[in-house]
């Protein structure tokens, strides 16, 4: 793998860090600036709406520049965002810095899976995106518990400073080592746009909602039923966080070595035992070591999920794949956005704190209906095709035809 995807790793890292590191420092923000935990719960939300309409909007302004550029103008958006947030002297500003740096979010991922694809052989694209995905899964297992470390004992003022060095070491690292890929010749906006009348990058993209969206239906909520079901101390739901992030790098790189090998099976594998772990937790969350083990589990199908989709997305837009791999990146967020409000109506309507699990496994197994739709489909063109091109070869159809274009010839004359 070349070094350029270890770049696109540290950009991950980073952005993966600023995501998550503010769950765990919602009380401090609220406390320095005297709102309400919910309110201050508006610095998660603006962040994942910020991810959503970002992808697009960075992806369609990038299409001018070449995509190692728009990288770098992505990292320094990254850290003037997080610098906002360090300094913020309200929370109105901290959550426009919150915004500023969400915009880079969904375009890096979808132009960083392109030029981590391009950077190898086509043998080896889902294991470079996969690569590159690992900073996001590492930064849950080491950024996110030191990140809110630092906030909680420094302040969160001095996390976010953090993150924005982070970014200034990503953006020194794509100066440095990702090549000057030009920007690619007859791509165009509206090429671009035509990817989404392709009915293949349409159900990727919603197998991207609904799989990724039955993982945060039980992890949205892990924290109130850990400490009131599984009997956890609040302590400890940091810990089991951390389980559930080694899950995510091990299903990370798994989903992208056997992508490349069998892309359509490692889907079916890793959405099907998604959710069938999904529905079990409902049962394993009453048992302290079960539900542990299952967490990690959750984290690594979860994650096995995401290079093969996102991979299946550039495959499937073809020629044109940057807008639709950027906008995959925000379908994932729609489906946290999706699954964490489905979660929280559950538990309102007095189910429990483990019915988000079944909401979550209801969600995995749609995704895999769909994969298994989406399969059949391209099955079905693929045969069309290849009856097309027998047809085309056939002897007997050629003479035919051309016996045909005789007799038309001596009629019109």
């Amino acid at each position: 793998m070349p070094l350029a995807l270890l770049a696109l790793a540290i950009g991950a890292f980073g952005i993966g860090t600023t995501e998550f590191v503010i769950m765990g420092l919602l009380p401090e923000v609220a406390g320095d600036f005297g709102v309400s935990i919910p309110t201050a719960g508006l610095l998660v939300t603006g962040y994942a709406l910020g991810v959503m309409f970002g992808a697009p909007l960075m992806t369609v302004l990038g299409t001018k520049i070449s995509r190692k550029r728009m990288l770098m103008l992505l990292m320094g958006l990254f850290i003037v965002g997080n610098l906002i947030s360090a300094i913020a002297p309200t929370f109105t500003v901290m959550l426009i810095g919150r915004v500023i740096a969400s915009l880079a979010h969904g375009a890096f991922f979808g132009i960083g899976s392109v030029v981590a694809a391009d950077l190898v052989a086509p043998d080896k694209k889902a294991g470079a995106i996969a690569m590159m995905f690992t900073g996001l899964t590492v930064a849950n297992v080491v950024g996110v518990p030191l990140g809110t470390l630092i906030g909680q004992s420094a302040g969160w003022r001095v996390t976010f400073t953090v993150v924005a060095a982070l970014g200034v070491l990503g953006l020194a690292g794509i100066a440095r080592l990702v090549p000057d890929m030009p920007k690619p010749e007859g791509v165009h906006l509206r090429h671009e746009l035509a990817a989404f009348k392709n009915v293949q990058v349409l159900l990727a993209m919603a197998m991207t909602v609904l799989g990724f969206g039955g993982v945060f239906a039980a992890i949205t909520y892990i924290a109130p039923m850990m400490t009131n079901v599984t009997g956890y101390a609040d302590g400890s739901v940091t810990w089991l966080l951390v389980l559930f992030g080694l899950g995510m790098v091990g299903g990370n790189l798994v989903g992208g070595r056997f992508a490349d090998r069998a892309l359509m099976p490692m889907l079916y594998v890793s959405l099907g035992a998604l959710a069938v772990v999904l529905a079990l937790f409902t049962l394993t969350a009453h048992n302290k070591i079960a539900a542990a083990v299952t967490i990690t589990l959750i984290g690594a199908l979860g994650f096995a999920t995401v290079p093969p989709l996102q991979k299946r997305v550039l495959d499937q837009a073809h020629g044109a794949p940057t807008l639709a791999s950027a906008v995959n990146i925000g379908a994932f967020n729609l489906g946290n956005a999706l699954s964490a409000w489905l979660g929280g109506v559950v538990i309102a309507a007095g189910m429990g704190y483990t019915a988000p699990n079944w909401v979550g496994a209801v969600l995995a197994a749609a995704a895999l209906l769909l994969a298994v739709l989406s399969a059949a489909l391209e099955r079905r063109a693929d045969s069309a095709e290849s009856a097309d091109s027998a047809d085309s070869a056939d002897p007997v159809v050629v003479k035919a035809e051309q016996a045909h274009s005789v007799q038309q010839a001596a009629v019109h004359h």
